[in-house]
């Protein structure tokens, strides 16, 4: 049976291509906001593209925030892509007449990236984390990145032994310096990198992705 994905329709961009790309791969994809529909799916595909505050705006007028939460307190499968990764922080350094907070599921900001030339535009690759699910296949492959702001480090670590079998899986890239290209928390997961732009390494991952659902 096809896993149900809802892209989250908040008014970020044309999001026709994740759209395309996940139905590829084998889910049943609905572009929506609806409530019901979003907490109901298996699983909920956060885009994101351009100002990250202009982002969070839109999020918040479509509840994001509050679905958002909602499916991670029942450990309910949500994956942000760029923006809709960057979100997930605390907050971002990107000007803005109107800033707003992230939604702070992880601790940490993002940053403008500090090398010769941004945006990050183009193919690259990424330093897989160890025991990641997500890159299954695909550890050796490049992705496709559009972006000037980043994570720049990682900042969530167990704190205890309890809670080193479920440690988040870090991901990296370099352009110019170090930094997140991915992270898989639980039921929560992110890509700094658009997977349904990197031709079929991409579609392997929106591929495991679906299958963990």
């Amino acid at each position: 049976m096809s896993k149900h994905v809802v892209v989250l329709d908040y008014g970020s961009g044309n999001v026709r291509s994740a759209v395309r790309a996940l139905e590829k791969v084998g889910a049943l994809v609905e572009l929506t906001a609806d409530p019901g529909a979003v907490l109901g799916a298996d699983g909920l595909f956060v885009p994101g593209v351009g100002n990250f505050h202009a982002c969070m705006e839109g999020l918040l007028a479509a509840q994001g925030p509050l679905l958002i939460g909602r499916r991670l307190a029942g450990s309910r499968p949500v994956l942000g892509v760029c923006v809709g990764m960057q979100v997930l922080f605390e907050g971002s350094g990107e000007p803005t007449a109107r800033p707003q907070e992230g939604l702070g599921e992880w601790p940490g900001r993002v940053e403008r990236l500090t090398a010769p030339v941004v945006p990050h535009m183009g193919w690259a690759e990424v330093e897989v984390g160890s025991g990641s699910r997500l890159f299954a296949g695909v550890e050796t492959e490049r992705f496709y990145f559009v972006h000037s702001y980043a994570a720049h480090d990682w900042s969530l670590h167990p704190t205890s032994r309890a809670f080193e079998a479920v440690a988040p899986i870090v991901t990296h890239a370099t352009h110019g310096e170090r930094f997140v290209a991915a992270v898989e928390n639980g039921p929560l997961s992110g890509t700094q990198f658009h997977p349904e732009k990197s031709g079929e390494a991409g579609l392997t991952l929106l591929e495991n992705w679906i299958r963990s659902l």
